[in-house]
């Protein structure tokens, strides 16, 4: 079977003063759940089918991300979590910013 994408949100978390790559990949990943009720989700698991839910967080120093930590966001589904380069650091300060991506895909 092959999974049909349904969902991509977005979202941005910072760590203002610490410069924890996890931290603002938990923020961001928060931030973009947040503004999601899809109760559709829930008839797809009564049928029997699974949610994949495949999360990218772009940050500075990805290598330093505890994915699993990140995971832990996710409430629902069959959860990848990949870090990535990207995201800002601030200028001159102790601030780090990371941008997530999620793709929710469901396979019945």
């Amino acid at each position: 079977m092959s999974a049909k994408p349904v969902v991509l949100e977005f979202g941005m978390g910072v760590d203002v003063h610490g410069l924890d790559g996890t931290k603002a990949a938990c923020r961001a990943v928060s931030d973009a759940i947040r503004h999601s009720s899809l109760p559709l989700f829930r008839d797809v698991r009564e049928r029997g089918g699974t949610m994949l839910v495949d999360v990218t967080v772009g940050v500075p120093d990805g290598v330093k991300v505890d994915t699993d930590v990140v995971k832990k966001e996710l409430p629902h589904g069959e959860v990848t979590v990949r870090a990535v380069p990207g995201g800002l650091r601030g200028p001159g300060s102790d601030t780090l910013i990371a941008c997530a991506a999620i793709i929710v895909s469901i396979e019945e």
